[in-house]
């Protein structure tokens, strides 16, 4: 039998597992996040930025959420709508439907600031549809409803400390120029002028990469999202609905990025139009688009029920859709000319 170990050893280790504790209860289980919430009538917006003190070079990510009750349609931002401050590194937006029947849209894009300092995340814009009996569809002389959330302020801390500047200083006293009669001021403005034109061209180069990068994404997005949507099992029963919602949403987001076309906030009826008048699209291309939609309201709308036969009909439709409209690089489209010959 061991001999009991003295009083004042007890007394010490009971404080450490005291001090353990209260410090395991104090310390947060994640980092916080930033966010701010609009509602107006059936929808609800939630915008979420975290980590809520994020050091330059780390990811920022800014989720945004709606809610709304059934029936009525959310038309989410498009694809990096006021983001443009920011590079975007990752987009991926989700819809399904809750227990209680409402529609739960998001979107999650992973953010890199430019900088260290101060910023400001823009107000995000929402707007939706109201398609329940006995509400108005949207105001007067508008095509839907729209929801403004407020900015969020956040700070980004540089890798630099403080004191950078005085650790850093130098020892000693600044050399003077060796072999050299050029003052201080022109070799300033030479470098400024190089940087300069180095910086303008740079730019020029970043928007053509950005804008071709754009054009690419949409295809790639969409044929991404699809082959998610395609590795389950047909839907059945009341799964029905919500793959269609899905499937639907794939094509109008789709020719948004594509075309610049507002797809989301249109109905199916106004939209044709739009697109009708958009001479990028063939005739045979709208008559394809046509059947697509009107199957996919059939069932959201309509309640109606669909044959595995059609389910798999209708997505053939949205598949051959968006990849005959795709938009091919000089590379690409002069192979598929070769081809063709």
């Amino acid at each position: 039998m061991k001999p009991p170990l003295p009083k004042q050893r007890v007394r010490k280790q009971l404080g450490k597992l005291v001090a353990v504790l209260a410090l395991s209860c104090l310390a947060p289980e994640s980092a916080p996040a930033l966010e701010t919430r609009a509602v107006s009538g059936p929808v609800e917006i939630r915008v979420e930025l975290s980590p809520d003190q994020p050091v330059i070079g780390d990811p920022i990510t800014l989720r945004i959420e709606a809610i709304a009750e059934p029936d009525v349609e959310i038309l989410m931002p498009a694809f990096g709508e006021a983001l443009d401050r920011f590079r975007i590194v990752d987009f991926v937006p989700r819809e399904s439907l809750t227990e209680d029947g409402k529609t739960l849209h998001s979107q999650r894009y992973t953010l890199q600031a430019p900088a260290s300092g101060e910023h400001l995340l823009p107000p995000i814009l929402l707007e939706f549809i109201d398609h329940r009996p006995g509400h108005p569809a949207a105001p007067d002389e508008l095509d839907a409803y729209e929801i403004l959330t407020e900015s969020i302020p956040f700070a980004i801390e540089s890798m630099v400390p403080d004191s950078a500047s005085a650790d850093l200083s130098p020892p000693m006293e600044k050399l003077d120029p060796i072999g050299s009669d050029r003052t201080a001021w022109e070799w300033l403005a030479a470098a400024a002028f190089v940087l300069g034109l180095a910086g303008f061209f740079g730019f020029r180069a970043w928007q053509r990469w950005s804008l071709n990068a754009a054009v690419r994404s949409a295809w790639d997005m969409a044929n991404s999202e699809l082959e998610m949507l395609l590795a389950s099992p047909l839907p059945r029963g009341e799964r029905v609905n919500e793959f269609f919602v899905d499937l639907s949403g794939i094509v109008r987001r789709y020719l948004e990025n594509r075309f610049s076309l507002r797809s989301p906030e249109l109905t199916t009826e106004r939209f044709l139009e739009e697109v009708i008048a958009s001479p990028e699209l063939g005739a045979e291309h709208q008559v394809l688009l046509k059947d697509f939609l009107n199957q996919c309201d059939l069932v959201k709308f309509a309640h109606h029920v669909p044959s595995p036969e059609a389910i798999r009909e209708t997505t053939q439709k949205a598949k051959r859709f968006i990849d005959e409209t795709r938009e091919f690089d000089e590379d690409e489209s002069g192979s598929r000319d070769e081809v063709a010959a």
